[in-house]
This record gives structure tokens, C-alpha cells and sequence, in this order.
């Protein structure tokens, strides 16, 4: 993902600064034939191009319109594909109008604009969607959102079928044309998650951070590494300069099998003996 940063300071949404819990992800899309980003985001930040027209969304309304999104995805001047956050993720979006049971962006969601161009071009459909996947998994990683939950992810016409967002076609009126649906976006945006959390797995070596530490900073670890779940190797430092027979004598351990790894109980009942808890 290719995430940027351009708040939309100057529109109205932005200055009420209204703040929200946020509840799920709502996906929209422009409903007009123009994939760059410039359109919609301004000032340009030598990335952007300049919107020539005024018509982008960084402004005042004098017609009184409610436009605002968290974030738009979309075409760079030099044809690149980049994700633009355009509020903060805490703050109220105008994008989902009002439907019979409600507002989404008063109950919470998080919503974000693809920017349409003719729907036709399956090359550039391809690499806004997975923007737009990737984007999507961050944030429900960062706001603890189960994807395939109910609610949690939705476009605007299926916020329209729940009765909290006005009568709008997107995003299925486009994804279909591709192969994809919001059920596929869903999984997608799931399989992603899993991927990058065993990612951050791999790069956990916990021998190699054990060896050498003191106990505070293995408890540290050890935390990280059940945040990760991550299984605990038999850790090296144990047999090395006598540390097993020195906590044998010592009492912090009973002299039993020295080659088990620590059950979660056991380790905190180590940390106690030795007044670290």
C-alpha cells in the first residue's frame, strides 16, 4: 500500500472535527470518470498535480454540500497508484448520506473513495482494488475489525440495504465488471491480514533475542512473542554458564526437566520467586 497523508483541513468536515468510535469500513467509489487523485485531493504535494479547476474537495462549500472522506485511492500525476488519507480515521466522514434506520457516519464507519475512470480497464481496476484490499486490512487491524464479521466491512450500496446509507450503486456496479463482488473484497482483505500478521511472525527470532539478556528483557519478550503467538523454542540461554545449575541452588527452579520449555504459569511462578511480579 502506498499510504500518503493530505487532511482536507479547509472542508467543513474536517473543521467541525466532530469524533467517532469507529464501528467498521464502508467502500465507495467516485461515480465519475476521472482516476486521479488531484480531483479530489489538494494542495498538491508534488505527487498530487494541481487541480487547475477548484473543484477539488480541500475547500469551503458555499452550496452547503456534505462531502468528506476518510481516505481516496487513486492515480498520481505520474500515473502511479496511491492510497490519500484525507481525515483522521476518529473523525465523523460525510459519505454515506442518510438511510431509514440512519447514518453510517454517525454510527462510526470508516469510509473511503476508488477513483472511478471508465470501469472498462481491467489493469488499473486491478491495482486500485488491491489498494484498496490492503488499506482496508490495515485498518481493521488497527481497530480490531474481524472482516468477514457482519457489518464490519460493507460498500455503500450494501449500506443502503441495511437501511444507514442513501441510495447508491457503489460499489457494485463496478467490481462485477472485474470478476469481484464485495464478498471476494472481504476474503481478500482477511487473507491479507493473515499474511501480513505471519509475516510480523517471521521476523520474531526469539532464541536470538533470549541470548544474553537479562530477565526483565526476556519477560518482554516473552510477552511479544504470546502477542504474536508465537511458540516458544527451547530457549539457548538456559544451559549456558551454568544459569540452570545456578537456579537450581538458588531455589528458582526445582533441578526438574531441564530441557522443557516454560509453561505460561510456571514462567510467572519463576518471575514471583525472584520478586519481579
Amino acid at each position: 500500500m502506498n499510504l500518503r497523508k493530505c487532511l482536507l483541513t479547509k472542508n467543513e468536515c474536517y473543521q467541525r472535527g466532530v469524533k467517532i468510535n469507529p464501528v467498521g469500513v464502508m467502500v465507495h467509489s467516485t461515480g465519475a470518470n476521472n482516476p486521479w487523485l488531484k480531483r479530489y485531493v489538494q494542495p498538491d504535494d508534488g505527487l498530487l498535480g494541481t487541480n487547475n479547476n477548484g473543484n477539488h474537495w480541500n475547500r469551503y462549500r458555499p452550496d452547503g454540500r456534505q462531502v468528506c472522506v476518510h481516505a481516496l485511492i487513486g492515480k498520481l500525476a505520474d500515473g502511479s497508484i496511491a492510497t490519500y488519507q484525507t481525515l483522521p480515521w476518529n473523525y465523523r466522514g460525510w459519505h454515506s448520506g442518510q438511510g431509514s434506520k440512519g447514518s453510517a457516519n454517525n454510527m462510526g464507519y470508516i469510509g473511503f473513495e476508488i477513483c472511478e475512470d471508465g470501469m472498462s480497464d481491467g489493469v488499473y481496476f486491478a491495482k486500485v482494488y488491491r489498494e484498496a484490499v490492503e488499506l482496508t486490512a490495515y485498518l481493521c487491524k488497527m481497530f480490531g475489525f474481524n472482516p468477514l464479521a457482519d457489518g464490519k466491512v460493507i460498500c455503500h450500496s450494501e449500506g443502503h440495504k441495511r437501511g444507514i446509507a442513501s441510495n447508491h450503486a457503489d460499489v457494485m456496479h463496478w467490481f462485477p465488471k472485474h470478476g469481484k463482488s464485495m464478498d471476494t473484497f472481504r476474503a481478500d482483505v482477511a487473507a491479507e491480514m493473515n499474511k501480513t500478521t505471519t509475516e510480523e511472525d517471521e521476523d520474531v527470532d526469539i532464541n536470538k533475542l533470549l541470548q544474553d539478556m537479562t530477565d526483565e528483557q526476556a519477560y518482554l519478550i516473552y510477552q511479544k512473542a504470546v502477542q504474536h503467538m508465537v511458540t516458544l523454542p527451547e530457549p539457548e540461554w538456559s544451559q549456558k554458564e551454568g544459569a540452570w545449575k545456578k537456579a537450581q541452588e538458588t531455589g528458582v527452579m526445582d533441578g526438574t526437566s531441564p530441557e522443557r520449555p516454560l509453561k505460561r504459569d510456571e514462567f510467572a511462578a519463576v518471575l514471583d520467586r525472584k520478586g519481579l511480579l
